[in-house]
């Protein structure tokens, strides 16, 4: 029996298909579908307002104490298109639609994927947590079971929930992470699978995420830092004396004087708490924007136990000009994806859209009558955030 021409539809169901299985950190972040451009399209640009979790002092006593509900938001921007195009002859479109995904549609998917993968994960430098081995000269080092659970501490201090945390690692972190780790896993069974995969599995109460769209990070070449300029400071910007070097976007520093408090109990960590410089920071600058706000306890949303010391020293938790792959821990919902329809033009061969697991793609074929070809655009709108990158926490590997 002869093969019927595939329709746009059946493709663009195969695509959509095809994505929810092509790169592990898409499938392990909260996913969302904006319904409400459903039958008309959404244009790049749309705005959606985010509302973060209140947060909320605790009494103690019989005498009542009401307090303010002050709601946060943040904003995300529905801004980035991105497509693979294609161009094949009406004789290809009779394959069967098995041919049809494995010789077009799977590579086109896989790079696309990819593509957003890695755009989406460049946001890790958001990230504030950093836990890290060093070797005897203070230079990162392969993690080891240890730097892992104490990953997995931090996200407890930040309140995250236990259930369903992630790892997502570089290829080469993971291959080196198999062979130290191999023999602490229990059951058996576990330790097959890994053996037979030459991949992590369930261990340290993670789930281990392959990933190549890991980024690597370089840390400025501050030198010597300054110091604080000025006490009782809060907010998302510190006052500093005139640094000596600069500081990179993603850069993880702490302040003498301000340790980190347990998000739930507002008690002291009693540990310095970890800021991430949120852009890069030139020398002789004398203001450094942070990540999160510094807000004292025990007021609602509390981060440090007091502001940094006017003059206390100013470090970085790495060394300058240091290279390390920036694989992390986090839960799905630190960071989400949310995509829109795309609008269906009319005067083409034909057009289609596709929603499954929170993830809308259109596809678009017109026809060129002088060379017999199909030429097809795969495309996806999509806006990213990380929302709450408090949890998740980077765990960096030499390069």
């Amino acid at each position: 029996m002869s093969n019927s021409l595939l329709t746009i539809d059946m493709i663009t169901r195969e695509a959509v298909r095809l994505w929810k299985n092509s790169n592990a950190f898409l499938q392990n972040i909260d996913r969302q579908y904006d319904d409400q451009f459903a039958r008309g399209g959404s244009k790049i640009g749309t705005t959606l307002r985010i509302r973060l979790p209140n947060d909320f002092t605790v009494r103690s006593g019989a005498a009542a104490s009401p307090q303010d509900t002050t709601e946060q938001k943040t904003t995300l921007t529905v801004a980035t298109q991105k497509g693979v195009d294609v161009q094949f002859s009406s004789a290809e479109r009779a394959l069967s639609l098995d041919d049809y995904s494995k010789r077009i549609l799977a590579p086109a998917i896989n790079n696309l994927a990819g593509a957003v993968a890695a755009d989406i994960i460049s946001g890790c430098e958001a990230i504030p947590n950093f836990v890290s081995k060093v070797d005897g000269n203070g230079k990162v080092t392969t993690p080891d079971a240890s730097t892992w659970l104490t990953a997995g501490a931090y996200l407890d201090k930040m309140s995250a929930p236990r259930a369903d945390r992630k790892i997502i690692l570089d290829p080469l972190t993971q291959a080196r992470t198999v062979g130290s780790l191999a023999g602490l896993f229990n059951p058996a069974s576990g330790i097959s699978k890994q053996y037979a995969s030459g991949q992590m599995q369930n261990a340290l109460g993670f789930d281990w995420l392959m990933d190549q769209t890991v980024p690597t990070h370089t840390t400025g070449a501050y030198g010597t830092l300054g110091t604080v300029n000025g006490a009782s400071q809060t907010g998302s910007t510190v006052t500093v004396s005139a640094l000596n070097g600069p500081l990179k976007k993603g850069d993880i520093i702490t302040f003498a004087g301000s340790n980190s408090v347990n998000r739930i109990t507002k008690v002291d960590s009693g540990q310095l708490a970890q800021f991430v410089v949120t852009a890069d920071v030139a020398a002789s600058a004398t203001s450094i924007p942070i990540y999160p706000a510094i807000v004292v306890a025990p007021a609602a949303y509390a981060t440090v136990t007091a502001s940094p010391t006017n003059s206390g020293a100013i470090t970085v938790v790495t060394k300058a000009s240091e290279v390390y792959r920036k694989n992390f821990v986090m839960l799905p919902q630190a960071a989400t994806m949310v995509t829109a329809d795309l609008e269906l033009p009319r005067g083409v061969h034909e057009a289609a859209r596709a929603t499954l697991d929170g993830t809308s793609m259109r596809m678009v074929t017109a026809y060129n009558v002088s060379t017999d070809q199909f030429i097809t655009r795969l495309d996806i709108l999509y806006g990213s955030l990380w929302v709450r990158p408090e949890w998740a926490c980077v765990v960096p590997d030499v390069l």
